[in-house]
């Protein structure tokens, strides 16, 4: 069976050539005589794969040695609790912006740790928008600010960082980290899953400035402490030791199609294929406000759920398949991760002109 364009949000499609290596490599890695799967963690020839993806990341990103970058497993929503764990003082309050399902988790999950402001929202628009932050807004003795840098299932991003002056900005950047340059040394913490972006499912990367960590509870688990991961090399329990390997592929990848810059014009070019025929369409209707569209995640809708199910069907016959959109809104949701060809996109975007002709 041939391949399929997968536009499904997460996990997500992965670059064919890295499958291909990992392929290769999957019973012998090198001349090791065994798979990485089989290999200790703690062993010479892991440790070279380990140390290799770490350095990849830093190149990609641009990352300074005042950050530690941790590879942890749980993925993101693990890091929730990990966040006020490490960096709310047990009478100190942080700062969250609710622009989205997962932004909500994670401030619903802080508010267990301690005292969580909620200092902007769009939650009762259904997030089709990213609430503005001002520095006014934000209390300057807050332990950090989190937000969250694109909103996977409502198809909204941050088209600028937030001005959190000396109050640590903590971003989950799960589904646009490596979409787009970011410097990091405008936050104190980003993290990400890496089922989309980065890898498979399994683990989240975690980039913490070295000043932010030691700070944790006592009451914190030992896995969940950033400083102690940090001393450990991620390797306070055993790793997610494949994931990583493949995280390192596929960060091998990213430069070689020129990078984090050169990746963010394909994206753009990408979105703009499937939002133009929105824009001109008399069927579809982007449910974003267009200032703040995503480029990960284009989400739209027909003129009723019925006609949504029928695209969704129509297209996954002809290899367009994970198309629908999530089930807490319904419609139809192409994500177009970095791994996602210009091809697989056009023909989408091609497939969407036909199907308007047949139904309008």
């Amino acid at each position: 069976m041939e391949r399929v364009y997968n536009f499904a949000a997460g996990p997500a499609a992965m670059p064919l050539s890295v499958l291909e290596k990992a392929k290769a490599e999957f019973t012998c890695y090198g001349s090791t005589g065994m798979s990485v799967m089989e290999m200790s963690h703690r062993s010479k020839m892991y440790l070279e794969i380990y140390q290799q993806t770490e350095r990849l990341v830093r190149q990609v990103m641009d990352i300074s040695d005042d950050y530690a970058v941790l590879f942890l497993p749980g993925g993101a929503t693990m890091q929730f609790a990990a966040i006020p764990m490490n960096l709310l003082a047990e009478n100190g309050s942080a700062d969250y912006v609710d622009s989205g399902n997962f932004a909500h988790g994670a401030l619903e999950e802080a508010k267990k740790y301690g005292n969580v402001r909620v200092i902007a929202s769009s939650r009762d628009d259904k997030y089709t928008y990213i609430p503005e932050v001002t520095p006014d807004m934000i209390d300057p003795s807050a332990c950090y600010v989190h937000i969250t840098t694109n909103n996977t299932i409502f198809g909204t991003r941050y088209t600028s960082l937030p001005d959190t002056g000396n109050v640590p900005l903590v971003a989950d950047a799960s589904s646009n980290i490596l979409s787009e340059p970011y410097d990091v040394n405008r936050f104190g913490v980003i993290y990400a899953g890496a089922q989309k972006n980065i890898g498979p499912a399994g683990m989240a990367i975690v980039i913490v400035r070295r000043d932010l960590m030691g700070k944790a509870r006592p009451s914190t688990p030992k896995i969940l402490d950033w400083a102690k991961q940090a001393d450990a090399d991620s390797m306070v329990n055993t790793p997610p030791t494949y994931t990583i390997y493949l995280a390192g592929l596929c960060m091998q990848w990213l430069l070689d199609q020129g990078g984090v810059s050169e990746m963010e014009k394909i994206n753009i070019h990408k979105a703009s294929l499937l939002y133009d025929v929105l824009d001109s369409s008399k069927l579809y209707r982007a449910t974003a406000q267009k200032a703040f569209r995503s480029r990960m995640n284009v989400t739209f809708v027909t003129r009723d759920p019925d006609m949504d199910a029928l695209f969704v069907k129509e297209a996954a016959a002809q290899g367009l398949v994970n198309l629908k959109g999530h089930r807490l809104v319904g419609g139809i949701r192409a994500s177009i991760y970095n791994a996602m060809p210009v091809e697989g996109v056009e023909k989408l975007a091609e497939f969407m002109k036909a199907f308007e002709v047949q139904h309008v």
